[in-house]
């Protein structure tokens, strides 16, 4: 046995801590919840706590346990021994003890939606809402095939997304490494060579400019050190400011070439989660909260949450979501078609899938076009640079010829 540092929280909502012996965690657990306490930290003492950035599960992993669960349902197994298989297998262990654990939950008299709220950093809000309109509609089987084209979906999305940036991003840091061995390493080595032909006082113009930067790079280098790492500190401190958010986050949405690739982005997420959970039964007001809180852009968020009051208020929904200016017209209209008809959640389900194709469209049109653009700028810097350190030999070698 060994002894368990634990906390856990009455029914009262009082926050309690001891220590109990056991021989290991889920018996713990277990002591705990018959004690009428839900167990929200259990650790071994003298074993220091680790540190856990976001989730344990990838999305592959979640999609493979999503199809798995499906297909048992559907089979007719109840829902605690497909918990109970599913989380006896697998290789991420870390999942199988979440999966352990919303199993002994659910066995202690909790929903399944319920018990997945517990772990908030792998079943988000979408997914714990989607799962309860599938109990409460006895689909669950229905929902959870659902959820798993969603998130494979998503996952393509935030691939494309990644795609817009990382490229724009690597080689910008590539051009940067590159000037700075240039005038720091290689423009150093040329000047000497010239010192030791007599000077650089006669140089061609245009070279004494470059050996002129050198210099200052060099002698700058802890000012220009000091001066990126306070940039970025002040980026990193100002995008978690609600102000300095906004402003990224629209910069974002109206950067030229970036932006209409970004807002193509949006209206795919938007709409491809507002069809998911409209088609599973979730009410229009509680999708738009979850789609906001999911919607990765502060503007969408507000403009979302604008929608949902307007709404409350009897208004459609086609109406707000122009006055947003967040939208094309053309979702809007066809927003209000799908209102109109009864059918809005297929209707958004289909302007996903046509957002996602101009997504694949745009992402590989910005590639293409940034990748020559980005080229041409680095090969233009270092061929302006190698063209002022050969000026001065090409006239050494001609002084040499003439003697």
């Amino acid at each position: 046995m060994a002894e368990w540092a634990w906390e856990a929280r009455a029914r009262t909502g009082e926050i309690r801590k001891g220590v109990m012996d056991a021989d290991d965690k889920e018996a713990v657990n277990q002591k705990l919840r018959a004690q009428n306490l839900n167990p929200v930290k259990v650790r071994k003492k003298g074993v220091p706590l680790r540190l856990n950035f976001g989730s344990p599960v990838t999305s592959q992993e979640l999609v493979v346990f999503i199809r798995q669960f499906a297909t048992m349902i559907d089979a007719g197994l109840p829902l605690v021994q497909c918990l109970d298989i599913l989380g006896s297998q697998g290789d991420n262990k870390a999942f199988c003890a979440i999966l352990k654990d919303i199993k002994n939950t659910v066995e202690q008299g909790s929903t399944f939606s319920d018990a997945l709220k517990r772990h908030p950093k792998v079943f988000d809000e979408l997914f714990v809402n989607l799962i309860a309109a599938g109990e409460m509609g006895g689909i669950l089987d229905t929902i959870l095939n659902r959820l798993g084209v969603y998130i494979e979906k998503r996952v393509k999305l935030q691939r494309q997304v990644k795609g817009a940036l990382t490229y724009p991003i690597a080689v910008f840091c590539i051009a940067i490494v590159v000037m700075g061995v240039l005038l720091t390493q290689v423009i150093p080595t040329f000047e000497k060579m010239f010192a030791d032909f007599g000077g650089t006082d006669k140089l061609p113009k245009l070279t004494q400019f470059v050996i002129g930067i050198s210099h200052g790079a060099i002698d700058k280098m802890p000012m220009i050190i000091g001066g990126g790492a306070t940039a970025f500190f002040l980026f990193t401190y100002s995008y978690r400011t609600p102000r300095g958010k906004h402003f990224w986050h629209w910069l974002l949405l109206v950067f030229p070439a970036i932006g209409p690739a970004m807002r193509k982005i949006a209206v795919a997420r938007f709409t491809r989660t507002m069809g998911t959970l409209l088609s599973s039964g979730v009410p229009i007001l509680d999708s738009l909260q979850v789609v906001a809180k999911t919607s990765g852009n502060v503007l969408i968020e507000k403009a979302l949450i604008q929608v949902a009051e307007k709404i409350t208020e009897g208004r459609t929904m086609a109406e707000p979501l122009a006055e947003t200016k967040i939208f094309p017209s053309m979702v809007v209209q066809m927003i209000s078609v799908g209102e109109q008809t009864g059918a809005l959640d297929v209707m958004l389900n289909k302007i996903a899938d046509f957002y996602e194709d101009e997504v694949d469209v745009a992402v590989g049109s910005l590639t293409a076009m940034m990748e020559p653009i980005m080229m041409v700028g680095i090969g233009g810097m270092v061929g302006f640079m190698l063209i002022a350190m050969y000026m001065p030999i090409f006239d050494i070698a001609g002084a040499v010829k003439a003697e």
